[in-house]
């Protein structure tokens, strides 16, 4: 493909919200947001439970009407056509909803029969799904027989058979070990690179700063803030921190001791995080004051020290 015909697909809208809103009842689950996702574009969802990101997926997924504001998906309305733009969509929900007595390719197959998919077109596509998802030796295998990682595999392999342009992506690894959660983030680089446009939401802030080009953080409705992973470190975080640990009786006092030490501190039960632009520095600072602490440890900043820092620290259940 020309380099000009590239640019001019990768810069073509694929969803467009605009002021969207989402109410139930008097309670406003997602308030008036605002961002457009881009051809071949990996956007990510972040944000705590009840922040409105699985609302405003099921707005894109065209399963939810919104109340308010304008949303535009593939140039049309999911308000008025629905049907029309799911057909073009693939959804991996957040828990696997396979069918547990069906063979691996039998899942498959039923499910491009809902999209009215032809067999002859079904059975090659099934092998290439299979040879995808890294599942070729189990496609007689039923469902209920493969791990963890395999049903990940095959759920992202079964919202491919139509073969969708928007691939839209709930909590994808979710329980996987570390291995399999690489080997689907392979896949899923591999898709990206094809040209589908993945939409994912993830607790995983390492998964969301692997994957995701540019991404949304919200909180109570509302969009925190927007950019690329490193853009969002480099403005509302340091390019090190500093974690230093006094014993949790002993953290909040020696606190006091620590201020003007590095761009920002931050006491936690268990540790002082102190934010710089280089934590070795802070560190001699410290013990050049006669302190001396239990644990250090210096790391780069990283998108989870944002999205704690936009969101908060508090546990939402």
């Amino acid at each position: 493909m020309p380099k000009d015909v590239r640019e001019e697909a990768s810069s073509e809208a694929m969803i467009i919200a605009t002021g969207l809103t989402k109410k139930y009842g008097d309670f406003v689950a997602v308030d008036e947001v605002n961002f457009t996702v881009t051809r071949g574009e990996a956007f990510g969802l972040l944000g705590p439970n009840g922040a409105g990101k699985s609302t405003t997926m099921k707005m894109i997924a065209a399963t939810s009407l919104r109340t308010g504001g304008n949303l535009v998906i593939l140039g049309k309305d999911p308000n008025k056509q629905g049907p029309e733009i799911r057909a073009h969509l693939g959804v991996v929900p957040q828990q696997d909803n396979l069918d547990r007595e069906l063979k691996v390719w039998e899942n498959l197959m039923v499910y491009g029969r809902y999209f009215g998919l032809s067999r002859k077109f079904l059975k090659g596509k099934i092998e290439e799904l299979l040879e995808f998802a890294q599942l070729g030796e189990k496609r007689n295998s039923k469902t209920e027989e493969l791990s963890g990682g395999m049903k990940r595999r095959l759920t992202i392999a079964r919202g491919l058979v139509n073969e969708p342009e928007i691939l839209l992506l709930d909590e994808p690894t979710t329980g996987l070990d570390p291995q399999a959660r690489h080997i689907l983030w392979d896949r899923l680089f591999r898709l990206k690179e094809q040209g589908v446009t993945l939409v994912i939401t993830t607790h995983y802030m390492d998964e969301a700063e692997q994957l995701c080009d540019r991404l949304i953080v919200m909180d109570k409705g509302k969009i925190m803030a927007e950019g690329a992973p490193a853009e969002l470190i480099k403005r509302y975080s340091s390019k090190e921190v500093l974690e230093v640990r006094f014993g949790s009786d002993n953290n909040a006092s020696v606190s006091e001791k620590l201020k003007g030490i590095g761009e920002r501190l931050e006491v936690l039960p268990d540790r002082i995080l102190i934010y710089a632009e280089s934590g070795e520095k802070c560190l001699e600072q410290i013990v050049k004051l006669g302190l001396e602490p239990v644990t250090s440890l210096v790391r780069r900043s990283s998108l989870e020290d944002v999205f704690l820092r936009l969101t908060g620290r508090t546990l939402v259940e």
